[in-house]
């Protein structure tokens, strides 16, 4: 039996290991994404204008200017509470960009919403807590912070192995 060198199997690793390591998560076009509701994709589109309306909502115009607002089927939103996580939109005018995040629908077109700088990297967008799941609580009670039927009793005590209803033994 023949040993091989450490050098043969140094190579052999260094060859096959890139075969098997998942490759980026390619972009697509906004005409694309817009078929793919409630998909996390990446999206890369040319930004033709930043719009900002007075309630400090901004939007990234995908849209050559040619093509009519009623024909465009995909924008990109960011809210005004996101303002600070986002930080400054105007320095993607005419410039192109990839941005990863879940399309969703929105007033008859796709969209995405940009909340997190981050999503320009091909980051997640940032998590909001959805508020009716935690409606009603605060850290200084004793139940759960959830609503989870599994967790309350069954109407008026009648759970299984209810405590009140004690059968006796017989005795030996």
């Amino acid at each position: 039996m023949t040993r091989h060198p450490l050098w043969l199997s140094a190579v052999l690793a260094a060859t096959v290991s890139p075969l098997f390591a998942a490759s980026p998560k390619t972009c697509m076009t906004a005409d694309e994404a817009s078929k793919l509701v409630n998909k996390d994709v990446c999206v890369s589109a040319h930004v033709y204008n930043v719009v900002e309306l007075s309630n400090g909502t901004r939007f990234l115009d995908v849209c050559t200017p040619a093509t009519p607002d009623a024909d465009c089927r995909f924008t990109i939103v960011s809210l005004a509470d996101d303002r600070d996580e986002v930080g400054e939109l105007r320095k993607y005018r005419d410039m192109d960009v990839r941005i990863r995040g879940i399309v969703q629908p929105m007033h008859g077109r796709a969209g995405m919403v940009l909340s997190h700088a981050r999503q320009f990297y091909g980051g997640p967008p940032r998590f909001k807590p959805n508020p009716m799941l935690a409606r009603g609580f605060n850290g200084e009670q004793s139940r759960p912070p959830i609503l989870d039927p599994n967790l309350r009793s069954q109407g008026s005590g009648r759970t299984f192995m209810n405590t009140r209803d004690q059968e006796t033994r017989p005795a030996k």
